[in-house]
Formats: C-alpha cells, sequence, structure tokens
C-alpha cells in the first residue's frame, strides 16, 4: 500500500490492529483511511449508496437501419462537399449519424470500438452536449390531449424498469447512472474539447460536485443560467419561484476551444447607442 508523502499520519497499534482483522474478515475499511493509506488527489468527492468507478468496456458492432436521403444544394466551396453524393447520402466519415440504443452501451462501444480510430482522424470529438431526464421522482406517466380530449398514458414496461433502476431509489440511483456515463464522455472528448451539461435546481449542486471529480474543478469554465419562467412571486407563495434551470460548461484539459458568439444589432439600435462618427466610423 502506498503512503501519501503529503499526509503526516502514523497509524496507531491498535488501528493497525484493527485494519488487519478488518482486512481479514473481508469488511470495508473506514472511509477516513482511503486517504491515509493510497494516494487519492480528491479533495472534495460526493459519495453514494452503491458508488463506483468500474466503468462500461462493453464493444457492439453498429448496424445501419435506415439512411436519409433528403435532397441537398451543393456548395461548391463547402469543405464537405465530399462527404456527400448528390442526393445527400453520407459517403464516408463518422458524423451525421443517429444511434440507437442504450447510450452507455454508445458511447463504451466509440469509446473502444472501430468508429473511434474515425473519430480521432476527423480530429477528435470537440463538443458534448446532454440534457438528460432530470425530473427525479417522474414515472414516466402523462396526459395526452387529442382532440379535444384527455387521455392518461401509464407507462409500459420498458419504462417502468427504467424508472426503478435508475430514478426509482431518488438521487443515488440517478447519480450513478449519469457518472458512469461522464466518465465514458470525458475519455472521449478531445484535448480541446468541452462538454455541457444541462440540469434543474434537483441536483444542479450533485452534479456540480461529480463532474468537479471527473474533469477537475480547475476545468470549470462556467455556467450558463436560462430563464424558463418568471420568478415573481404570487399571492400565497411562500417560497422564491424556481425561475432557471442550469448547463454546467467544462472542459477536458486548459487548451479548449471556444467561438464567441455575436448578435447583430438592429440599426435603430446602433443608431441611438452608438452615435459617435468620426472620419474613421461609427464608434
Amino acid at each position: 500500500m502506498a503512503r501519501n508523502p503529503k499526509i503526516a499520519y502514523e497509524l496507531t497499534d491498535a488501528e493497525k490492529r484493527d485494519l488487519t482483522q478488518l482486512i481479514q474478515e473481508g469488511k470495508a475499511l473506514p472511509e477516513k483511511y482511503r486517504f491515509v493509506l493510497f494516494e487519492d488527489k480528491r479533495e472534495v468527492e460526493l459519495v453514494w449508496n452503491g458508488k463506483t468507478r468500474d466503468v462500461c468496456t462493453t464493444v457492439l458492432p453498429f448496424q445501419s437501419l435506415e439512411h436519409i436521403d433528403e435532397p441537398r444544394k451543393a456548395v461548391p466551396e463547402s469543405p464537405q462537399i465530399d462527404l456527400f453524393d448528390t442526393r445527400g447520402r453520407q459517403l464516408k466519415g463518422w458524423t451525421n449519424k443517429l444511434i440507437w440504443g442504450d447510450n452507455k452501451l454508445i458511447l463504451s462501444s466509440l469509446k473502444s470500438g472501430a468508429l473511434r480510430q474515425q473519430i480521432e482522424d476527423a480530429g477528435g470529438l470537440k463538443l458534448i452536449y446532454i440534457d438528460p431526464p432530470f425530473d427525479v421522482g417522474a414515472d414516466f406517466s402523462m396526459d395526452i390531449e387529442i382532440g379535444g380530449e384527455t387521455f392518461h398514458k401509464e407507462p409500459n414496461l420498458l419504462e417502468q424498469i427504467a424508472y426503478r433502476d435508475t430514478w426509482g431509489r431518488g438521487a443515488d440511483s440517478f447519480i450513478s447512472m449519469i457518472y458512469e456515463r461522464l466518465i465514458l464522455m470525458r475519455d472521449l472528448l478531445a484535448e480541446e474539447g468541452a462538454i455541457y451539461v444541462h440540469m434543474d435546481w434537483r441536483l444542479i449542486d450533485h452534479l456540480r460536485l461529480v463532474l468537479d471529480e471527473i474533469f477537475g474543478s480547475q476545468c470549470y469554465q462556467g455556467c450558463i443560467r436560462w430563464q424558463r419562467q418568471t420568478s415573481s412571486g404570487y399571492k400565497g407563495i411562500k417560497k422564491y419561484g424556481r425561475a432557471h434551470d442550469s448547463i454546467l460548461w467544462y472542459s477536458k484539459t486548459d487548451s479548449f476551444t471556444f467561438n464567441a458568439q455575436f448578435l447583430p444589432y438592429e440599426e435603430s439600435y446602433i443608431k441611438s447607442h452608438y452615435n459617435q462618427v468620426d472620419a474613421e466610423g461609427r464608434r
């Protein structure tokens, strides 16, 4: 067992005896000894029931089930013109694919399967955006309006199994599900890549700790807040409105790509707010 040289801690004889007995009995060691006995640079982490750092290594073959042939206009100057034929069907490359299946198995197969080399040859995976189903406690039932009538849809068998395994135990099972997938996504990202993770108020704080552990807190680049409803209070309401969702932004390394976006202004706005004009133009 490798001692951590940064921690000046010596086990007492009683602790050594107790630890030896626990190991002989095949029992788990107290959590505090993980940082004393082993190299572990995680200063802060989220712990939940059933946490494991094991990830899926399954590699499954991808089968083409359907090609969508849409007519497209030829753009001679397009750098991707050689990727498509005149009907719009892709000739080569791994882009523009809709892959159906369990996303954990898909990520594992992309990471370790034949498509990985195609991804690397194309420059690597630069951007991942995920919007996981974060409504913990939902049961997949819903009301559907058809022709002015409302029908109640009960969850089917697959949805019931998904709910039981992924959300049925609440936050623990959800975080376990997303944790393994985030590790696979990190391993798939190019060195200059980034990931954006959408979450609402229920688990955003949990997820921030999970992403800090997987990507490193130094790779947290920011959080985008988007308003989904007004936050004004209503009569009888005794708390602030939950007015926004969050999109956490992490990079793979500190050499990430960021393309700034600029929205065009209305001409009237330019004239009213940038009214200083000289020989070099409007300022």
